[in-house]
């Protein structure tokens, strides 16, 4: 694919765990989102849900991966359908294209390990598991997307593992709050680790404010960048998200995070256009941002 996409404004999908569960489907565990693919009675709700992001304006989907990783699959007792989840959601998200041939299918490669924190695990560990995740992705995507990563040593393990498929990838660097990573890493540390396979580099799962926060910064890095916005109202509850929501007994992560209420979809395109004044072109939402949303976003474009 064309390596300056998102030199222009492009607007991505919203968050597709949050919406499944809006409109009706029953988690198994904390599985979230991959319970549309382990089930298949939900295969239709998630081709569906994917068509809607598209009809509202999206010229990117992301797959429906984020818990297809092996650690949730084994949280869950399911480990054994790795294979089979990861090539589904490439399956029904292919499908969107052939309907939609203009739209790009990103292949989300989630945190390994835990979400919002940073990977303690060896490098070799780190780098098997994306390198696993990715080669079933690889024949249904135009791109591999970093999704919600929280340490440097995990972008480094991530672009090494997924070099061997000759695909660009799109840097999805998660904050829960301040100016640092997880990790206590800054964003221009990512500069290190880069090369020249690199579409931009986002914030992802970042409330507005934190993005406001951390805007120049990422604009500093002098390549595309943008964000994928949440409507929780924390990324970093103590406990931590992790050991919460191991115990969650609705498998809905604002059990744990709690949902904002005021960013309906027309002040979230208040807040997108201010960003985009200052240079963002990688327009998007994550978890709790809906078609409507990502309708109004386009709008600025």
């Amino acid at each position: 694919m064309n390596l300056n996409f998102f030199k222009q404004a492009r607007v991505l999908d919203g968050g597709m765990g949050q919406e499944l569960l809006a409109r009706g489907m029953k988690p198994n565990g904390t599985l979230w989102s991959a319970s549309a693919l382990l089930d298949e009675n939900y295969h239709q709700l998630l081709l569906d849900t994917h068509r809607d992001f598209v009809k509202a304006g999206a010229e990117v989907i992301v797959t429906a991966t984020f818990t297809t990783r092996r650690k949730r699959l084994r949280d869950n007792n399911v480990e054994d359908k790795f294979e089979y989840l990861n090539k589904k959601a490439g399956e029904i998200a292919i499908k969107i294209k052939k309907e939609f041939p203009n739209v790009l299918v990103a292949g989300g490669l989630p945190p390994q390990n835990l979400t919002y924190e940073a990977d303690d695990r060896t490098e070799d560990e780190i780098k098997k598991n994306f390198n696993e995740q990715a080669k079933l992705l690889d024949p249904y995507v135009d791109f591999f997307y970093f999704d919600v990563w929280s340490s440097i040593k995990e972008f480094r393990c991530g672009i090494e593992a997924v070099k061997e498929f000759k695909k660009p990838y799109l840097v999805g660097i998660h904050i829960s709050e301040g100016i640092n990573l997880p990790s206590g890493e800054k964003i221009s540390d990512i500069k290190n680790v880069i090369n020249d396979q690199l579409l931009g580099v986002m914030l992802s799962c970042v409330s507005p404010e934190n993005y406001e926060i951390n805007l120049n910064e990422v604009k500093s890095l002098g390549v595309p960048f943008g964000f994928k916005l949440n409507g929780f109202i924390t990324t970093k509850p103590n406990p931590s998200y992790s050991e919460n929501y191991l115990k969650s007994k609705t498998g809905n992560p604002i059990e744990v995070l709690g949902k904002r209420e005021d960013l309906t979809p027309e002040n979230l395109a208040e807040i997108v256009k201010k960003f985009k004044d200052a240079g963002a072109t990688i327009l998007g939402g994550c978890c709790e941002t809906r078609p409507a949303h990502i309708n109004k976003i386009d709008k600025l474009i």
